[in-house]
């Protein structure tokens, strides 16, 4: 990371929230509240799925892995924010800076890919209900989340060793509260038109074609559930996917805004209130989400409450 002068660079100074002064205390306290509610609730269904047989389908399997990742995702990020809003324009080295990105870009992968299975479970149970012991068996759902996996390190490697070798030199700040893809790339030294053509490449990719494969797989569902003859046998059908659509909606929708969107059109401190969405406060819904609107994650936390009474 050598820049044009020859001094590499020494450290990056994440600038974050600071311009809200003394109001970053409040904000503290809020982030460090939905960071445990999120370690609690996705932490609880992690250990249902484990210990509940009523719940060792593959839906489940692939809501455990979720949850998993949810909590790997916010702790990359979040951790290192909380202390970060105690302190003014702190700095973190380059290393720091690269795992937090190698991270981050693994697990953001990691969960587009993931909810893409999850979105296949679904359309195999739902069109394919003769066929769903054979297209989803164990082999096949290990390997789905093996392969979500290997195309987040696939992702986060291809990222992360790209942008750190372009040149940098002297102290750079960042108007971000993490060493997310743009940020930094927006401070590095010299050209980086190439750097923004591999990111829009592989966001096309990594978040775009799961997206899209997510939206095929739910109208083939729809079609189904629109020729269920009875209106109850309609709900019924479609609510065994309602969880997942909305987690989908939230994922994908904050996250394309915040990536996707005309950067004209929006400032620094809006880009970093959409990405607070997307980063902290969607991992915290989601185990909401699967819990209140699901009557078999709900039956299991029942059971376990009163065996432990």
């Amino acid at each position: 990371m050598d820049g044009a002068n020859g001094t590499a660079v020494t450290e990056f100074i994440l600038l974050g929230f600071s311009y809200l002064g003394a109001y970053q205390s409040a904000l503290f306290w809020g982030v460090l509240f939905v960071y445990l509610v999120t370690l609690l609730g996705n932490s609880l269904i992690i250990t249902l799925t484990l210990l509940d047989p009523a719940l060792s389908t593959p839906m489940y399997f692939f809501l455990r892995h979720l949850s998993t990742i949810e909590i790997l995702y916010t702790t990359t990020i979040v951790p290192r924010m909380l202390t970060d809003l105690l302190f003014s324009h702190p700095a973190m080295s380059p290393a720091s800076c690269f795992s937090q990105m190698y991270f981050f870009a693994l697990f953001g992968i990691a969960e587009c890919c993931l909810l893409t299975a999850m979105a296949y479970d679904r359309y195999a149970a739902i069109c394919q209900p003769l066929h769903y012991a054979m297209l989803m068996n164990r082999h096949v759902c290990v390997g789905m989340v093996g392969a979500s996996y290997l195309m987040g390190i696939i992702t986060g490697t291809m990222h992360s060793i790209f942008i750190f070798t372009l040149p940098f030199h002297g102290t750079k700040i960042v108007h971000h509260f993490l060493c997310d893809i743009l940020p930094v790339l927006g401070v590095a030294s010299g050209d980086t038109f190439s750097g923004m053509v591999v990111d829009l490449i592989v966001t096309l990719l990594f978040i775009m074609t799961p997206f899209a494969l997510i939206v095929f797989s739910y109208v083939r569902i729809l079609i189904t559930i629109l020729g269920v003859s009875s209106a109850q046998g309609r709900q019924k059908v479609f609510s065994t996917c309602s969880s997942h659509l909305l987690v989908v909606t939230l994922f994908f929708g904050t996250g394309t805004i915040a990536y996707m969107r005309p950067g004209a059109n929006v400032t620094q401190d809006m880009d970093q209130i959409l990405s607070l969405f997307y980063t902290v406060l969607t991992p915290m819904l989601n185990p909401f989400i699967y819990t209140l609107r699901n009557k078999e994650v709900i039956g299991a936390l029942r059971r376990k409450v009163t065996e432990h009474l």
